[in-house]
Order: structure tokens, then C-alpha cells, then sequence
């Protein structure tokens, strides 16, 4: 079942419409769907699927001539092949002068490092022949520098001649409740945590157990679907996975600033900071500044990437007692009382992209969402806020509570007590809560009159 994507699908068949020549980079980190988004765009079309090997350049074309010619010629006799990669675009860009044919080279990387000369031959023929042509043209990678720097990049052979380029992303937690039918709410919210709206991790979801029960049998079992994949991810994408591991694991654990994760794993922090941008790369690190600053000094490191979130921080340290076939007691003793911890984060995550969505209802419109810390010169202390948007003079305070309490007015009070630190003339408070608020805080909201209490059950 094809879920979510409708933006990109009409996007892309907006293009197909145009039957002129078109080229679209698809780029994003692994299992994020980019595959199964372009197998759908292609269906009932007239495309050539190529999948591109860890393989020598003569082995790639002669699978790339394979798989054009059970497309372009049926009747071809066996073990005829192009005899260059040039003469391979040449023959389509013949076969697409005046036919709609749509041509996929997916994991590009695996081809261009075989041949790294392929992004000169493929733009050579699109200057040639191909921009006259009816070819739909779409090159697909998983490592997101190589598709930015070597595809998209100023110094690319293949720069600005693409006429599409996507980005694919993981699902919402909106976007991913189609893979959650028949859950209670809080647990949709869970799953999308520990998956990271990853759409091949929610594939996994067994809706006939429960979420405990497909929490042990995805991770917590050393047969499980999800019981080595950061590690696997790892070694497909990095050389040196054991010093990756180590600098995630030391995150996970709360590391933060660059000083912290250099010093945990013994090495000097200009050497960190280049592991550090590999895995912003990939996605599974991001770098923060507090939202109202362009530059700063302030800069923490954090896992943008959920599943790896809960995996380094519950399966990592229990990877012995789960091999043991302990995976259920793991359950009970270290992951179940610390869940509502652990999705603090990932709350404050929905809870943005819930802002997002109500964009057009919001009290005005704001460009950037994200949170804020830093010192109150009052009161000579280090704050924080989990969320903040603004625009000119108007911005938006928000605190975000996965507790199972009632939230009291002592969460409204301390939030506008922050936001004295900040001079706007139009200020609103989002009070966001798993169960919900007291009466005297939502009693409090009504009289002050700029302020949104959101129960979870209401998003």
C-alpha cells in the first residue's frame, strides 16, 4: 500500500505532462522512501528502471543495457550490450526524440564512483540532444553530500540543468498515522518516535500486536527487523563506523556541545566537527542555534534522526541482555518507565509540525519555528524555550508537556515570565499537553486572551 507523497506525485506528474525534456534529483537519507515514491510515479509509464551496483563500470552497463532493452527492444537476441556509456545515451536520446520515456538511474553514487566521468558524458548529451528531446530523466541517491556537492553543486557537470530537485524527507507524525490504524492515539505518537516517520520502519509496525509488543519483536529481539540498522546504516554509508558510533552514542547519552563530544571520544574538536558534518549529511545529526540568532556561539549537536534517538539510547546499552533473549525484562526495567522522557523531544517535534499545519489560523504568519536557550540577565541564569516563532514585532512562546498530568498554571506563568526577555508588542503563548490542563490554567488562558491550550487528543 503507497501512502502520503501527493505534493511530490503531482509534482512530478505535472512534469510528465510537459513531454519535453525534464531531470529531477531525488536525494534523501536510506529507507526514506525514494524508491517506492519514483515506482509509483512510474507506473502504467513507459520508464527504464536502472539500479545502479557497487560494481565495476562495465558490469553497471551491462546492466543498464539490460534493462533498457527490455523496455526499448523486447526482441533484442541475449548478450548485447552498449559498447560505451556514451553510446547508451546516444541510442536514448534517439529513442526519445519523439517517445515519452522517463529513465531512472538509482544509487547514482554506485555508478559515478565506477565512472567518475559519467555527470560529464550524461551532460554532454543533454547540451547535445537530450534538452530537445522528450526524456524524463531522474537520478536518485541516499548519500545526500555526493546528490548536493556532485549533482546539485556549483561545480558539477550536471549543475543547472536539472529542472526538478527533491528532497525526500521523512513522514510527519500527521503523514504517518496511515501506517498506525486501530492504536490509541499516544501510542501513534510512540511508534512515530521510534521509527522517525522513517516510512520502511512503519511499514514494520505489526498492527496485530501491541506497542510493547512490537517494540520487543523490532528491536528488542536479536532477529528483530530494527535490532542492528543504525549499525548496518553506519557501515553502508561511513569508513569508519566504530568512530561514528562513538560520537552518536556520546550524543545520545546528552552530549551536546562540540567540546562535550570531542572530549568523550578522545579526539580534537576540529577532527569532531568533520565527523560531526558527515552525519549532518546523512541526517541523523543536526546542528542547533537558538531560533532568534543567524550566527552563534551557542550551537548544540542533537539527533535529528528519532529512531536513532531511541535506539542508541535503549538498545545500545542493552545489546547483551537482548542477545541473552532478555528483550522483554529489558522492556520492563529500562525502556517503559522512561518512555514519556524519551518523547519529550519527539513531542516537541509534533507539536512543531502541528504549528506548521495551522499556519493559516495562527495569530499571524511566521517564517521559521525552533526553540531558544539562553542566559536571562535578570535573574542571571540559563533558560530555555521549547518553541518560538516570530515575525517583525509579533512571536509566538511555546512549552510543550509529555507528562500524564493535568498541566497547571504554573507552566502558563513560567512561560510568560520568559518572554519578558524579549521585546516584541505582540506576544501568544501555545501551551501543548499530553492529557490535557487544570481548570484554573485553562481558567487563566480565557482571561488573558492570547494564549492556545492544545491537548494532544486535539491535534
Amino acid at each position: 500500500m503507497f501512502y502520503g507523497r501527493e505534493r511530490e506525485l503531482e509534482k512530478l506528474n505535472n512534469m510528465y505532462r510537459s513531454n519535453k525534456f525534464e531531470f529531477a534529483v531525488f536525494y534523501g537519507r536510506r529507507r526514506v522512501g525514494k524508491t517506492t515514491l519514483i515506482r509509483e510515479f512510474c507506473k502504467d509509464k513507459n520508464a527504464i528502471y536502472f539500479v545502479a551496483r557497487e560494481a565495476s563500470s562495465e558490469v553497471n552497463l551491462q546492466n543498464f543495457s539490460n534493462d533498457v532493452f527490455s523496455i526499448t527492444d523486447r526482441n533484442k537476441m541475449e548478450n548485447i550490450y552498449f559498447q560505451d556509456w556514451e553510446k547508451a545515451f546516444e541510442y536514448l536520446g534517439n529513442i526519445s526524440k519523439e517517445e515519452r520515456l522517463i529513465l531512472v538511474i538509482d544509487e547514482y553514487p554506485y555508478l559515478a564512483e565506477s565512472l567518475p566521468s559519467i555527470s560529464s558524458v550524461i551532460q554532454a548529451h543533454i547540451d547535445m540532444k537530450l534538452k530537445d528531446g522528450k526524456l524524463f530523466l531522474i537520478l536518485c541517491g541516499s548519500s545526500m553530500s555526493f546528490m548536493e556537492n556532485q549533482v546539485l553543486g556549483y561545480k558539477s557537470p550536471l549543475y543547472g540543468r536539472r529542472t526538478a530537485q527533491f528532497r525526500v524527507k521523512p513522514f510527519t507524525y500527521f503523514e504517518s498515522i496511515p501506517f498506525m490504524d486501530g492504536y490509541k492515539k499516544e501510542d501513534k505518537a510512540v511508534f512515530y518516535g521510534i521509527t522517525g516517520g522513517i516510512p520502511e520502519y512503519l511499514s514494520k509496525i505489526n498492527n496485530d500486536l501491541s506497542l510493547k509488543e512490537n517494540i520487543i519483536s523490532l528491536y528488542l529481539d536479536d532477529s528483530g527487523a530494527l535490532y542492528e540498522e543504525p549499525t548496518n546504516l553506519l557501515k553502508q554509508e561511513l569508513r569508519e563506523p566504530a568512530t561514528y558510533n562513538g560520537i552518536i552514542d556520546s550524543i545520545a547519552a546528552g552530549a551536546s556541545r562540540l567540546s562535550e563530544i570531542a572530549s568523550k571520544n578522545n579526539m580534537e574538536s576540529n577532527k569532531c566537527a568533520k565527523y560531526l558534518s558527515s552525519l549532518i549529511s546523512l541526517g541523523i545529526v543536526k546542528k542547533e542555534i537558538p531560533i532568534t540568532e543567524k550566527v552563534s556561539r551557542k550551537s548544540i549537536y542533537l539527533l535529528s534522526d528519532q529512531m536513532f534517538r531511541f535506539w542508541y539510547r535503549f538498545v545500545f546499552p542493552n545489546m547483551s541482555l537482548i542477545a541473552s533473549g532478555f528483550g522483554e525484562e529489558v522492556y520492563n526495567a529500562k525502556i517503559e518507565s522512561q518512555l514519556n522522557s524519551f518523547m519529550g523531544l519527539t513531542f516537541e517535534e509534533i507539536c512543531k509540525q502541528y504549528m506548521y499545519q495551522n499556519i493559516k489560523s495562527a495569530p499571524f504568519f511566521f517564517g521559521n519555528i525552533g526553540r531558544w536557550w539562553g542566559n536571562n540577565p535578570k535573574l542571571k541564569r540559563q533558560e530555555e524555550i521549547d518553541l518560538m516563532a516570530y515575525e517583525g514585532s509579533s512571536a509566538i512562546f511555546g512549552e510543550c508537556k509529555w507528562t500524564n498530568s493535568l498541566v497547571d498554571t504554573d507552566v502558563l506563568n513560567d512561560i510568560v515570565r520568559k518572554s519578558r526577555m524579549f521585546h516584541y508588542n505582540h506576544i501568544y503563548f501555545y501551551i501543548f499537553a499530553k492529557r490535557g490542563f487544570t481548570e484554573q490554567c485553562i481558567k487563566k488562558a480565557q482571561s488573558m486572551g492570547n494564549v492556545e491550550l492544545i491537548c494532544f487528543q486535539d491535534m
